[in-house]
């Protein structure tokens, strides 16, 4: 896999968490989907934050 089609799918990656994670919290606002955790929103969160991380860091550093 070269470093470009990396980086591409990361980024998808970053907007597909991102995007679930925004969903279910304003779902969860509205009340339709108060069955889901506060911490999995959470982690959704976290997770596009530190896949934001990766591909930064595998953009700058060629080796990575």
């Amino acid at each position: 896999m070269s470093q470009s089609s990396l980086n591409r799918r990361l980024i998808q990656i970053f907007g597909i968490l991102l995007g679930i994670s925004v969903a279910v919290w304003v779902l969860r606002g509205f009340g339709i989907l108060t069955f889901i955790p506060g911490g999995i929103i959470c982690l959704f969160l976290l997770g596009a934050i530190a896949i934001a991380i990766i591909s930064y860091v595998q953009r700058r550093w060629w080796r990575f």
